[in-house]
């Protein structure tokens, strides 16, 4: 069991710990720029002082053997997490091993406000290539189709996040990092809607194309595998959806999470 000093636990607390990271960077980089006017120093020392101090108070005395999964994204990962039935949790259970879960609700691959970005809503930022994984399994993109563009006239947005050809574009700078660090990356598609009062119906043409350029960023990526969903949901059936039909219920989070391990076990023989 962790036990820390008291500034946070879980998800908030590493949240917080990337952020403090990220300002001690910004930090050095300002000691840097100003380091000829004395005037500058004692404010950007202290600066660098309290997110420092930030970091270790946030940080377990005794520490868990770090995750070698981590699930990142958005709330197709995050969503039935409240009551540890995410898609990560059964992961976990299913494989009997840690599975870390930074994703966050709401969160884009495209995002612009630094410090809500750097506490997880920018997707880019909820991995940490020093914390070395095997796996990370990541959703992302349908808020920025959604919220971005409206499912409308999405090509620019689209193009923004992954070129037709798979070939650039955020989400593919996003999984070439991940890729560096060693780990394997699954990218996951998202459920379609059953057809039946889906507020997101409107949405399929741009998400088939989407994933379409995502099917063929991993066709050409080595150690990259992307995890349709798309044929998950029979026309009609509303159960593999929550209440606003547009998230994972418990059973569709279940279904996907069994995706996932199948995928897992098929290419990581030692799992």
């Amino acid at each position: 069991m962790e036990r820390g000093c008291g500034f946070g636990t879980g998800l908030l607390r590493d949240r917080w710990v990337d952020f403090c990271t990220d300002m001690g960077e910004v930090g050095g980089r300002l000691l840097n720029r100003f380091k000829g006017r004395l005037m500058f120093r004692p404010l950007v020392h202290l600066t660098r002082l309290f997110f420092t101090l930030s970091i270790l108070l946030a940080t377990p005395l005794w520490a868990e053997a770090p995750a070698r999964i981590l699930a990142m994204g958005d709330s197709l990962i995050a969503w039935n997490g409240a009551g540890q039935r995410s898609i990560a949790d059964v992961m976990a259970a299913e494989l009997g091993e840690p599975v870390k879960s930074k994703a966050v609700s709401g969160a884009r691959i495209i995002y612009g406000l630094p410090i809500s970005g750097a506490l997880g809503m920018r997707i880019s930022k909820q991995f940490n290539p020093k914390r070395p994984r095997d796996w990370v399994v990541l959703s992302g993109g349908g808020n920025d189709l959604w919220f971005g563009c409206g499912c409308n006239k999405c090509d620019r947005r689209m193009t923004r996040m992954i070129s037709k050809d798979g070939r650039k574009g955020a989400v593919v700078d996003l999984v070439a990092k991940i890729r560096k660090s060693g780990a394997q990356v699954v990218m996951l598609g998202y459920l379609r809607s059953p057809g039946v009062g889906s507020p997101i119906e409107s949405c399929k043409d741009e998400g088939d194309a989407y994933e379409a350029r995502l099917a063929k960023m991993a066709k050409g990526m080595k150690g990259v595998h992307f995890l349709s969903n798309a044929d998950l949901v029979p026309h009609g059936d509303k159960s593999f959806h929550a209440f606003d039909m547009i998230h994972p219920s418990i059973k569709g989070s279940k279904a996907i999470a069994a995706r996932v391990v199948d995928l897992i076990r098929r290419e990581d023989k030692g799992r």
